[in-house]
């Protein structure tokens, strides 16, 4: 089988970012999916599941509420090697263009307080499995360490 282009991707050169993973036609539009690299692959820990999980369920929230991008969102979710984000928008986008909004929602993760939205016995499947703190911190990290002083090498996919 021939590899999908995510594994093409040079993970050990990869550095944390906003990235353009993809465009795919779909009907008559399209739809742009971004890889949100957190952590450096193969270099530093992964994130264990519990602030990926609160992660998940504070940025779906967040992003499907937005007042510009909320019917935008198809969909944001965790990667399996749990490094990052995927966001895909409908639409032709493009890595700067989200930075800003970017911003906005891990401005968001990193002051939120309080109860998770969807963690209940009845909203979710594994809802004990959250760590508001862990995901604050990882949320200020990003920010801190990506989002607030990123650069083209950060946008752009190691060749």
């Amino acid at each position: 089988m021939e590899k999908i282009a995510s594994f093409t991707v040079d993970h050990l050169r990869l550095l944390p970012g906003v990235y353009l993973s993809r465009k795919d036609q779909v009907g008559d539009g399209v739809v742009t999916t971004f890889d949100l690299r957190m952590t450096r692959p193969n270099q530093e820990p992964v994130m264990n599941t519990a602030e990926v999980h609160t992660i998940e369920h504070l940025g779906a929230t967040f992003l499907r509420n937005h007042r510009e991008y909320g019917s935008r969102v198809v969909y944001f979710g965790p990667m399996g090697c749990r490094t990052g984000f995927y966001l895909l928008l409908a639409g032709d986008w493009t890595a700067p263009q989200i930075v800003p909004l970017m911003v906005e929602l891990f401005t968001f993760i990193r002051d939120y307080q309080g109860e998770v939205p969807g963690a209940s016995p009845k909203d979710c499947g594994n809802y004990l499995d959250m760590n508001l703190g862990m995901a604050n911190y990882l949320a200020r990290r990003y920010l801190k360490e990506v989002l607030c002083c990123i650069t083209p090498e950060r946008m752009t996919y190691p060749e």
